[in-house]
């Protein structure tokens, strides 16, 4: 009789640690990457000079990306941070344009995993740029603004491979936006008029693919080494607008160079578990 009661508490129990080891989820990870780099730039905005500008940019971007609760932890967000200064000079030499420029987006993406070790993320991203273009040469009207709010189109892909016996992880993502509104003086109308004056009409436009195109396409490569991880990549960013008599475009290769830590946020609840965790990136 006393090895049927413990028979049966065992089958009663067992069951029970089973669905519990099975419902409590793997810790998920934070992935965060940090990059620098240097490359071309060419700037053009007729509001300061009817020509091209070329020159040299750099840039560093902060990236981190999680995956959320929501939809069965099939989704991720992401957030780019990204602060870009150019030097660019006229076709004859003479005439220097600075730009700075600080952008921030935030994209939720659904997770597809295509196989074991190719993802596919698909989702949408809001953008928020502020900055300016600086010629040297104008006395009246020598800066044009650039304050930029929209919607866009996002998707990622990550491919895990070996290389001998080290693991490699390729990224390639893309980012359209398609809706949005943007800073756009009429053509003619100095700043002075618009702050001290108050001329502030009509001063922001509505934009879409009639009167925008921006386009960033980013690859990444991730080589682990002994202590840290190197991000290897090269980011190519496009950015047209023409509204109002006024066009410019922005068109910037970078060719960059970082590190990437993955860690589990703690917040304010400590998990245990086995060293087992699900990667937010690979």
């Amino acid at each position: 009789m006393k090895i049927l009661l413990r028979l049966l508490l065992c089958f009663c129990f067992v069951p029970q640690v089973s669905a519990q080891l099975g419902s409590e989820e793997l810790p998920r990870t934070m992935n965060e990457g940090t990059l620098i780099g240097v490359g071309s730039s060419h700037v053009k905005d007729t509001y300061l000079s009817p020509f091209n500008y070329s020159g040299w940019g750099a840039r560093i971007l902060n990236e981190r990306m999680k995956i959320i609760g929501s939809g069965n932890g099939n989704f991720s967000r992401q957030q780019i941070i990204n602060v870009d200064i150019s030097f660019t000079k006229n076709p004859a030499e003479n005439v220097n344009d600075f730009g700075a420029f600080v952008d921030y987006s935030l994209g939720y993406h659904y997770r597809i995993n295509a196989s074991p070790n190719f993802k596919i993320l698909t989702g949408t991203t809001a953008h928020l740029l502020g900055g300016f273009i600086y010629n040297t040469r104008n006395g009246n009207n020598p800066l044009s603004a650039k304050i930029d709010i929209d919607l866009g189109l996002s998707v990622i892909m990550l491919w895990n491979f070996r290389m001998k016996n080290t693991p490699l992880t390729l990224r390639y993502q893309g980012e359209l936006p398609f809706a949005g509104v943007f800073f756009s003086p009429e053509y003619g109308v100095s700043y002075y008029e618009m702050f001290n004056v108050g001329n502030l009409s009509d001063v922001v436009a509505f934009n879409s693919f009639h009167n925008k195109f921006a386009l960033k396409n980013y690859v990444t490569l991730d080589i682990p080494m002994r202590s840290f991880t190197l991000r290897l990549g090269y980011l190519n960013s496009l950015y047209y607008t023409d509204t109002k008599d006024l066009s410019s475009h922005i068109i910037s290769n970078s060719f960059m160079v970082g590190w990437v830590k993955e860690f589990i946020p703690l917040g304010g609840k400590r998990k245990k578990y086995n060293g087992n965790v699900r990667s937010s990136y690979y």
